[in-house]
């Protein structure tokens, strides 16, 4: 176990801290109830990294169609993605909360247009890894990447879900966990999962 600091006690696996939070805590996307807010709520955009940034603008001619028309706007006017106040590349949005990639399905569900594309076979690009692995949020240091799970009132039903089918939120992310940092780092993350539950579970 490592501690940063006064911060909380954090499961260190490979070069990333990992908040129990993240491993004890349970969660299960429920779009039914949400309708998929975390695309238009906040006051910033995704983080999204250099190379996510021109993919994005790569793939802007195939999602274009979907996008809102003041969404368009802002992408005409200052691109996919800009600096914010703390000095991190985001995508770009509308209203100062509404992300420019968003798109409307049926009852007013928020989709991600590039996801959406992505399931239709139109593009490689999933999305941003940050919006893959949210609920977790990550804060990249020098030597190593804190993983911390975002608590929002948004995502109270997912934490009521998770917990009734009884998946926590390390277990619900395998996927972009995996994809950030590795099959094997994953694994291992279960293995000190698994242990820590095993002496402290709740």
């Amino acid at each position: 176990m490592k501690t940063i600091e006064s911060e909380e006690i954090m499961l260190q696996v490979g070069s990333a801290l990992v908040s129990l939070d993240v491993i004890e805590r349970f969660f299960i996307c429920d779009l039914e109830k949400c309708l998929g807010a975390c695309c238009i709520e906040g006051d910033a955009g995704a983080p999204v990294s250099e190379e996510e940034c021109r993919k994005l603008k790569e793939i802007l001619p195939v999602i274009w169609d979907d996008l809102l028309p003041e969404a368009k706007a802002v992408i005409e006017r200052q691109g996919v993605a800009y600096v914010d106040e703390e000095g991190d590349l985001v995508t770009s949005i509308v209203n100062g909360k509404d992300c420019v990639f968003t798109c409307y399905g049926k009852n007013g569900m928020c989709q991600c247009a590039v996801e959406k594309a992505f399931r239709e076979g139109k593009i490689d690009f999933y999305k941003p890894v940050s919006c893959h692995l949210y609920p977790v949020r990550l804060k990249e240091y020098k030597d190593f990447a804190a993983v911390n799970y975002h608590r929002w009132k948004i995502c109270k039903a997912a934490e009521v879900l998770g917990r009734r089918e009884k998946v926590r939120v390390y277990e619900f992310l395998k996927e972009p966990l995996i994809r950030r940092f590795g099959e094997k780092w994953y694994n291992d993350l279960c293995e000190a999962a698994e242990a820590y539950l095993k002496e402290y579970g709740k």
